[in-house]
Formats: structure tokens, sequence, C-alpha cells
């Protein structure tokens, strides 16, 4: 969906995605230009959630705050990224299961169950995390070039090394 930092084209169960300097944060849109989310603890209410202070928590509560200030000065758009291949719960339902979260604080990790796994889970019914199985693909790829490229120096050096 085109990218929008005016919330009157966010419509009641969008998911939200915010671009963060180093991850992207995710929300569900409740009308009235609020969103619910995640936040670590200790961050305070209608914070900008910026933070890379989640890396270090398993705990995170579920917050009900306007997406303006949680988006602050970051881009943000409607993303509802699985229409293609899940269908989405009904708006209401969707609003009013958010909404039972709100105040809670709840199981978290960075890998297993962030925020983007909230939203999905909201949405869609089934919790997923596209950026953490992007990155932990990009490690596996770049630990297998790693290992292709010591393999490939090592079979130079035995070839440059061995006696004809």
């Amino acid at each position: 969906m085109a990218s929008t930092n005016d919330d009157h084209n966010a419509k009641l169960g969008d998911m939200i995605e915010i671009f963060r300097s180093v991850y992207h944060h995710w929300g569900v849109y409740v009308g009235n230009g609020y969103i619910i989310h995640l936040v670590p603890p200790g961050e305070a209410r209608g914070a900008s959630s910026g933070s890379l202070m989640s890396v270090a928590t398993d705990k995170a509560y579920v917050r009900k705050d306007q997406l303006s200030r949680v988006a602050g000065t970051d881009r943000w758009r409607v993303n509802n990224k699985l229409h293609s291949c899940q269908t989405p719960n009904p708006a209401h339902v969707i609003a009013k299961e958010a909404h039972k979260w709100v105040d809670k604080l709840i199981k978290y990790g960075i890998v297993s169950y962030n925020c983007e796994h909230f939203a999905t889970e909201l949405r869609y019914g089934t919790a997923s995390s596209s950026q953490v199985s992007e990155t932990l693909t990009a490690i596996a790829v770049g630990a297998g070039v790693g290992v292709g490229v010591a393999g490939v120096g090592l079979l130079v050096a035995e070839v440059l090394g061995s006696p004809h």
C-alpha cells in the first residue's frame, strides 16, 4: 500500500508500519488517530517507541497511543502485507481484540514475539514477522557465503601450496 503520514488513509484494523532507523515498528489502527502496539517496560506512554531497549527485554506492554505521537517524525504507512495469502479478521473484531490487550504486560521476544508478530496475529490470526525471517535468512546466507569463501581460500591455498 502507498506510503503516507496522513492517518485519514488508515482504516479500522489496518496494520501500521513505522520506519525506524534500524527496524520497523508495527501496530494496529483502531480509529480516531490511535494505534495499539507493543512498547518496552519503562518507555513513556505516547513516546515514539523508537528505542532499541526492546532488544534487552522479555516483556512488553500493550499500549493505545496516538499514531502521530508514536511515529513522531518517522515515516509510516498502512501495510496489510499478508492480504495476498491470508484472509484478515473483520475490522471490528481486530479492534475489539486489540483493545482487550491494552495496558497488559505480555511475553516479548525480539525474534519470537515482537510488535510485528502482535499486529499480524491481531489482523490475520497468525503471528509472523517478515523482518525477523528476512534477517535470519540474511544471516544464514552471509554465513554460507563466509563458509564458501573460506572453503575456496583453503582450496586455493592447497592448490598453490602443493608440489606438482
